[in-house]
C-alpha cells in the first residue's frame, strides 16, 4: 500500500481536512494506494510555496540549475526498480513500460539541463538613434503542470522539467490514477536539492479535482499552465484558463493515421504498426489507431499483422512481464468492446483479438473500416488498429486528414520525396515517414493541432512556452523628443 501526501514547500503533509481517495491495481482490483486529498486550501497553499521558492530559483545561476536537473536524472534511474513497480501497481501497465518511463524521464532532464544556458534572445536595430533594443526571455513564475496516468513517469517529468529548466517553479497536479507514481518524481526533485518549494506535488480525489485546477489556475503567482490528456478534459482547462487569462499549452487525443503505400516495405509497416498501436496495450497519445493502405497491398499487409499480432504475449503484469498488459480500467474494455460491436454491425470484419480477461485484452486488428464507422473517428485508446483500404494517395491523405484530431502520423513509401510531400500534406503536428507514429524525443517539439491541441514542449520550443518575451531598450545617447 502507497500512502501519499501532499509535497508543500518541502514538507509532506496530509490534507487539511484528513480526507484520502483510493487507487485499486487495474488487473487484480486490490487496494494500492491511499492518497491525501487536497481541495482549494491546498491548492492555493502549493502555489504559495511555488511562489515564495521563485525569487531564490529564477536567480540561481544556469550552471547551479543544470547540475542540480542532472542530479535529479541521476537520482531518477537510481529507483528506476521502484518507480517501475509504482507504474505497474497503479496504472496496470508492464514493469518494462515502467522502466521505459524512467529512462526517457531522466534524458527529458538531461536535455532540460542542457538548455538552462539556451535561455537567450537577441539584439534588434532600433530606428531609434543610441537605442539599444533587445528581445530577452525571462522565467514566467509558477508554472501549474497537469499530467495523465499513461505515460506517468515522462508525462510528469516532462510537466515540469523544461519550466524549472527556464528558472521557474512549479506545482505538479498528479492524476488520480497514478498519485503515488506522481508522488515519486516529487521525492526524487526533493532528494535533488532544488529547494523547499521549487517542486509541490498536489493530489486530489476526481470529484474535487475541477475544483482544485481552478484554484491553481486562478492563482495569481501561477503564470502558464501545461497539461496532457484527454481533449474533453483540456477544453475545460482552456475554457479556465481563458477566464483568468493565463495561456496554456495542451496536449491532448490523437487518432494517429499510418498510411501505407503500394511500394512501401510492407514488413517494415507492419513491425511499425505492431509497435505503435500494441506498446502500452495502445494507450499512448501517439498510438497507431488507424492504417489506411493502397488496396493493392493490403491482403498482404493484413495478413502478414494479424500473424505478428495473434503472437504477442499478453498477460497479468503482475504474474509476469508480456507485451501487451492491462489496460487502465473496465471503462477502456467496454469502450474497445463497443466500438469493434459497431463497426462489426456495418461491415468491418474483426481479424483478431476482441475478447478480454478482467482488464487483460488481446491485440485487436479490424479490417474494412471506413470512416461511417464510429472505430473511424473515436479514440479508442487500447490495443486496436483499424485497416481502411483506398484505391489511391490522395484518397489516403483525404482520410488521414478527416479527424478531429491531429498529432501523430507516419507514412510508408520507397519514394522518399513523395513521402515528404504526403507528410506536408498531413494535417499533424508529427510526421514520421518510414518510422512508427510513437516515437519522441527529448529535444524535439512535441505537440498536436485541431482536437490534439496546441503549444509544443521539447528543446528550443519549450523555452518558448515557459518564459516571458521582454522588449527592453537601453538609451545609449541623449534622445531627442518634438516637444
Amino acid at each position: 500500500m502507497y500512502d501519499v501526501k501532499l509535497l508543500i514547500g518541502g514538507r509532506l503533509v496530509a490534507a487539511n481536512s484528513g480526507a484520502t481517495f483510493e487507487r485499486r491495481n487495474p488487473a487484480s482490483g486490490a487496494i494500492v494506494t491511499s492518497a491525501a486529498a487536497a481541495q482549494r486550501a491546498e491548492a492555493t497553499a502549493a502555489a504559495d510555496a511555488a511562489a515564495a521558492a521563485f525569487p531564490a530559483w529564477s536567480t540561481l545561476n544556469p550552471g547551479a540549475r543544470r547540475a542540480k536537473l542532472n542530479k535529479a536524472a541521476d537520482l531518477l534511474e537510481a529507483r528506476a526498480g521502484e518507480i517501475a513497480l509504482a507504474v505497474r501497481d497503479e496504472t496496470g501497465s508492464t514493469a518494462g513500460w515502467g522502466h521505459f518511463n524512467v529512462h526517457f524521464a531522466a534524458s527529458l532532464l538531461r536535455e532540460a539541463a542542457a538548455m538552462t544556458t539556451q535561455v537567450g534572445g537577441e539584439v534588434i536595430p532600433s530606428d531609434v538613434p543610441g537605442s539599444l533594443a533587445m528581445a530577452y526571455r525571462q522565467p514566467v513564475g509558477v508554472v501549474l503542470g497537469i499530467a495523465p496516468w499513461n505515460a506517468p513517469i515522462i508525462l510528469g517529468v516532462r510537466a515540469i522539467a523544461m519550466p524549472l529548466a527556464c528558472g521557474n517553479t512549479v506545482v505538479l497536479k498528479s492524476s488520480e490514477v497514478c498519485p503515488a507514481t506522481h508522488a515519486l518524481i516529487g521525492s526524487v526533485l526533493e532528494e535533488a536539492a532544488l529547494g523547499a518549494g521549487v517542486v509541490n506535488v498536489v493530489s486530489t480525489d476526481v470529484k474535487d479535482a475541477e475544483s482544485v485546477a481552478e484554484a491553481l489556475i486562478a492563482h495569481p503567482a501561477v503564470k502558464r499552465i501545461n497539461f496532457t490528456g484527454s481533449t474533453r478534459v483540456g477544453r475545460i482547462l482552456a475554457l479556465l484558463a481563458a477566464k483568468y487569462l493565463k495561456p496554456i499549452l495542451l496536449e491532448l487525443g490523437g487518432k494517429a493515421p499510418l498510411i501505407v503505400l503500394a511500394d512501401a516495405d510492407i514488413d517494415a509497416a507492419v513491425d511499425a504498426t505492431v509497435f505503435g498501436a500494441y506498446a502500452n496495450a495502445g494507450q499512448i497519445c501517439m498510438s497507431t489507431e488507424r492504417v489506411i493502405i493502397e488496396r493493392s497491398v493490403a491482403d498482404e499487409f493484413a495478413a502478414k499483422l494479424v500473424k505478428r499480432v495473434a503472437a504477442l504475449p499478453v498477460g497479468n503484469p503482475n504474474e509476469g512481464e508480456f507485451v501487451i498488459g492491462s489496460v487502465v480500467g473496465p471503462a477502456t474494455v467496454e469502450r474497445i468492446q463497443r466500438l469493434i460491436a459497431d463497426a462489426e454491425r456495418h461491415g468491418a470484419r474483426l481479424l483478431v483479438g476482441g475478447a478480454a480477461n478482467g482488464t487483460i485484452m488481446q491485440g485487436i486488428v479490424v479490417d474494412h473500416v471506413t470512416p461511417a464507422m464510429a472505430l473511424f473517428r473515436e479514440e479508442s485508446f487500447g490495443p486496436q488498429v483499424s485497416i481502411t483500404r483506398v484505391e489511391s494517395v490522395d484518397a489516403a491523405v483525404r482520410l488521414a486528414n478527416d479527424t478531429d484530431y491531429g498529432l501523430s502520423a507516419a507514412v510508408f513509401t520507397r519514394d522518399l520525396a513523395r513521402g515528404f510531400e504526403v507528410a506536408r500534406r498531413i494535417e499533424s503536428g508529427i510526421c514520421h515517414i518510414n518510422g512508427p507514429t510513437v516515437h519522441d524525443e527529448a529535444q524535439m517539439p512535441f505537440g498536436g493541432v485541431k482536437a490534439s491541441g496546441y503549444g509544443r514542449f521539447g528543446g528550443k520550443a519549450g523555452i518558448e512556452a515557459f518564459t516571458e518575451l521582454r522588449w527592453i531598450t537601453i538609451q545609449t545617447t541623449p534622445r531627442h523628443y518634438p516637444f
